[in-house]
């Protein structure tokens, strides 16, 4: 299946790291995506790990009333096994947007949830859409 590589994948080495920056990051160090990062902070909000809060300045938009909204009935929250992410799989639609998907699991059950970054000016990504599928 076929996958898009976020815009910054084209600033790694191709072994994957993260080459020097100036300032001091030290090439062979892998660097998260955006898309891992962002996948596991929502994660934590939806299953009740972390407050709602916590994502107020890593979303825009209609996303941040979405994932109140989506927290209020902790569609994540389970007894016994914390959920996890699985997998990601991401679209680059244009240069600034990512559109992500992971496969959440949490002992036998399995989710899905799609979620949309942007980069904004100031170059730090936000999420300006989330949406979470029910259970397998």
């Amino acid at each position: 299946m076929p996958v898009a590589a976020p815009s910054q994948a084209a600033h790694r080495a191709p072994d994957g790291t993260a080459p020097v920056r100036p300032g001091g990051a030290l090439r062979g160090v892998p660097q998260p995506r955006p898309t891992d990062r962002f996948a596991e902070m929502l994660v934590a909000v939806l299953s009740g790990q972390r407050p709602v809060h916590a994502m107020l300045r890593h979303s825009a938009g209609q996303a941040y009333d979405e994932l109140i909204r989506l927290a209020e009935r902790g569609p994540l929250r389970t007894r016994g096994a914390r959920p996890v992410v699985r997998d990601i799989g991401w679209f680059v639609p244009r240069e600034g947007a990512i559109e992500a998907f992971a496969r959440i699991g949490a002992g036998d059950r399995l989710r899905a949830m799609a979620f949309r970054l942007e980069r904004g000016r100031d170059l730090r990504w936000r999420c300006t859409a989330v949406e979470l599928g029910g259970p397998r």
